[in-house]
């Protein structure tokens, strides 16, 4: 923490010291810097502290720095700043979203002369909140009663005991990083207890379900029957709710959650081939049901498939592939109006606007990061959000997001060959040789999940480029041809390359490759946007 910034007026947020004009702010020692509309945005935020800022007035804050602003443009500024800072939409520090409203700054402005603050969020799937009038002491120990009754049957019913927690008091942060809220609102009305509860969705701040409570007596045995009941139904309405997160994409809505959830998982996979098989089917249905946007992102997924499980020698134009993509491109944004409500189709609308590669990185991790907050544990949200951190050139927190689903798979499954594979590109883009070593010797080269000659440009990717192939896969470069060769390296560069913002990060995983093509068959081979995208650096 810069100790000369702090004791001359800056503003101290946590990890995060920020020049009170907004021209720039420090973080653990390193400086950020902010354009003119995002200084503008912020200056807005942070002179409003635990307000809720309009995107109208947002918007008034930046026009002089925008002719055109928009409210998209305000949610990809706030979307930019959380980079900058480190924040997260679904754990908040800084900048909290009042879901179809607006923002609230929530970070406490904290004096040079204070301890800073554990910055570790609290986390689990439902936080229960008793609220009590100030100085009403007398209902605090009913209230605390309740709160800790309607705990141990909510997780009971949810057969999730470590992720229900109860907080003593009202903290707003705390609640923000859960998934879930319930607060139980209690008053003393003389005659009578008046108590209320509510559930929300933590980050979005929807309501779920809200009910009163009846009390008919004052002993702590004649709360028992009330509270049985009231969480009963709060365990129905998270069931709902959870259930809600997995439903699209052609996922059977008889099935248990805990299947429909993995499910989900296995449908936004990199290679899933059901995609492709569907062509046909979904091509019908888009004709008999047009203005579905379950069907049509099915029908992108499918397109998508096609792109990525093509085989990699044959290759495929860059007419055609432009072509394939744009239609990608123009179906998910015709779709985002449509699947606000619905997690898992934001899901893959993030996955697909990441992948084309046209400019969507701020939109696909504002949905991604909204889809996760409401899908509690799912796994589905694990592969995009690792990949959109790695983009960022956050391999951190990318490979944490990895190792959480392999972790999080089943064994032999091919959302955990996914997994893995990703966190070997990450890796790889880190530039980490030492962990990729471990990483790989996890990754089968021969799987039933994964077509052949995918498999073989693993193998060339990992393999360091002065360590000699092995001959089989030496057999199979060569009898691809200069042509097959450069089709290859076209192909990882479009499906793995091309969406990081860093071009190091880019070369170090085009690297090896390069040069054992490059040993075969000369420089070449080597299609120029390729060399374009990776410098001279991948080519050395």
């Amino acid at each position: 923490m810069n100790r000369e910034m702090r004791q001359s007026g800056g503003l101290v947020f946590g990890d995060v010291v920020l020049d009170e004009t907004c021209l720039f702010a420090l973080r653990n020692g390193e400086q950020i810097r902010f354009t003119r509309s995002e200084r503008a945005l912020l200056l807005a935020l942070t002179r409003n502290p635990n307000r809720l800022m309009q995107r109208s007035q947002l918007l008034d804050a930046i026009a002089l720095t925008q002719t055109d602003a928009s409210d998209r443009n305000v949610d990809f500024l706030v979307n930019r700043l959380r980079t900058k800072l480190g924040d997260s939409a679904r754990s908040p520090r800084f900048i909290a979203t009042q879901y179809g409203e607006g923002y609230v700054w929530i970070a406490a402005n904290q004096p040079a002369n204070v301890p800073e603050p554990d910055p570790t969020p609290v986390t689990g799937l439902l936080a229960i909140v008793a609220v009590v009038p100030p100085k009403d002491e007398r209902l605090v120990e009913r209230a605390d009663t309740v709160a800790q009754q309607m705990r141990e049957r909510i997780a009971d019913g949810l057969g999730a005991d470590e992720s229900v927690i109860v907080l003593g008091r009202d903290d707003g942060a705390a609640t923000l990083a859960t998934r879930y809220v319930l607060k139980v609102s209690f008053q003393d009305s003389g005659d009578r207890l008046d108590c209320a509860a509510t559930l929300r969705e933590g980050p979005s701040r929807r309501i779920i379900r809200a009910f009163r409570l009846e009390f008919g007596g004052a002993t702590t045995a004649s709360l028992e029957p009330e509270v049985e009941r009231a969480s009963i139904e709060i365990i129905e309405a998270l069931q709902r709710s959870l259930a809600k997160a997995s439903e699209g994409l052609g996922t059977p809505v008889d099935q248990p959650l805990e299947i429909r959830l993995r499910k989900a998982s296995t449908l936004l996979s990199a290679s899933n081939p059901q995609w492709l098989e569907k062509g046909r089917q979904l091509s019908e249905a888009r004709a008999q049901d047009p203005a579905s946007a379950d069907i049509a992102l099915q029908w992108c997924l499918h397109l998508f498939a096609r792109l990525v499980l093509t085989n990699p020698f044959t290759g495929i134009s860059r007419e055609e592939r432009d072509e394939i993509e744009s239609e990608i491109e123009a179906t998910a944004l015709d779709c985002l109006p449509l699947i606000e409500t619905n997690p898992l189709l934001m899901l893959a609308a993030a996955k697909l606007l990441y992948f084309v590669d046209r400019g969507h990185l701020d939109l696909a991790e504002d949905l991604a990061e909204r889809a996760f907050a409401r899908m509690a544990d799912s796994p589905a949200a694990l592969p995009i959000l690792g990949q959109l951190r790695q983009a960022r050139g956050d391999f951190a927190a990318a490979l944490a997001f990895f190792d959480r689903g392999i972790e999080m798979a089943d064994p032999d499954s091919e959302f955990l060959l996914h997994m893995r594979v990703l966190k070997c590109i990450a890796l790889l883009a880190a530039g980490d040789r030492e962990a990729l070593k471990v990483a790989a010797a996890a990754v089968p080269l021969e799987s039933p999940r994964s077509p052949p000659d995918l498999s073989l440009l693993i193998a060339v990717l990992v393999a360091p480029a002065g360590q000699v192939l092995p001959q089989a896969i030496t057999d199979v470069l060569m009898a691809a041809g200069p042509e097959g060769a450069g089709n290859a390296l076209a192909y990882t560069y479009m499906t793995s390359v091309r969406h990081l913002t860093s071009r190091q990060a880019r070369a170090n995983i085009m690297q090896a490759m390069i040069a054992h093509f490059t040993a075969l068959y000369g420089r070449d081979v080597v299609e120029p946007f390729v060399l374009k995208g990776t410098g001279a650096i991948a080519s050395n």
